[in-house]
């Protein structure tokens, strides 16, 4: 787990809008939705982004994905990523990057990580981790007892592993359970192709005050760029929605919510 600090200044809101398997070189994969997702995070002040893994398809012949019909070699799965990926990089809109599945294929085969490399040319090497990240970001200005202070969020992001099942029942306990991880405000999971928001409560303990502290937690599921097609059609997987959630925080108090 790589943890990542985040000051980002005086906005009143902040918004992240997190990315992940968009299989770029998958041939179902839809690249005018890759492109409206990131004009809006380039164009939008307070707009930033956690790219969580499965950026590249990188389907190779021992894996299930179909290598043979894919609109893109690796390497250019590789470059195509720098070219669509530069702009947010340059403004500063990743917050950090974590690896997927679909990559790590080509690091069990050949030892290459390619989201590493992607991450070194796009100078994002300290935002990024193969497995976790725990982010800390500071933003906005609330009202303390003597003075204003920064609101602070922490998100835990991990690309996940494993369906949970078919039922959108089982990925979400797949994505509450991450709370057995790590105390977190925000959790998010990829991997299932299932947008999906949930949230609960619990007690937070506070020793040095003998007290405990209601606070809430709030799950988010993304989704993919991947229509319906190819291996997913084949094994009779339900279509996912191109919907991703949206993650929303608060700088005037400690508030978030997400929407679809």
């Amino acid at each position: 787990m790589k943890c990542i600090k985040h000051s980002l200044g005086d906005f009143e809101q902040l918004e992240i809008l997190p990315l992940a398997d968009l299989h770029i070189g998958d041939i179902h994969s839809d690249g005018k939705k890759i492109m409206e997702w990131l004009e809006y995070i380039e164009k939008t002040p307070n707009c930033y982004t956690i790219l969580n893994g499965d950026l590249m398809d990188t389907a190779i012949k021992t894996s299930v994905g179909d290598t043979y019909g894919a609109t893109l070699r690796p390497m250019e799965q590789l470059q195509q990523c720098v070219k669509l990926f530069g702009p947010i990089a340059s403004a500063g809109k990743v917050l950090g990057v974590c690896g997927g599945n679909h990559e790590a294929r080509i690091y069990r085969n050949d030892g290459l990580d390619v989201t590493q490399m992607l991450c070194n040319q796009l100078s994002l090497g300290d935002l990024y981790s193969p497995e976790s990240i725990l982010l800390f970001i500071s933003f906005g200005k609330q009202k303390a007892r003597y003075h204003e202070q920064p609101v602070l969020y922490s998100v835990f992001a991990i690309h996940g592993s494993g369906a949970g099942g078919r039922k959108e029942g089982g990925k979400i306990n797949r994505l509450v359970d991450l709370a057995s991880i790590v105390d977190a405000d925000i959790y998010l999971m990829s991997h299932t192709h299932s947008p999906a928001i949930s949230r609960n409560s619990y007690y937070r303990v506070d020793k040095t005050k003998a007290k405990a502290f209601k606070v809430d937690r709030l799950f988010v599921n993304t989704s993919s760029s991947i229509d319906y097609g190819g291996y997913g059609e084949f094994f009779a997987y339900k279509p996912n929605s191109l919907e991703t959630p949206l993650i929303i925080l608060d700088g005037k108090r400690h508030k978030m919510q997400a929407v679809l």
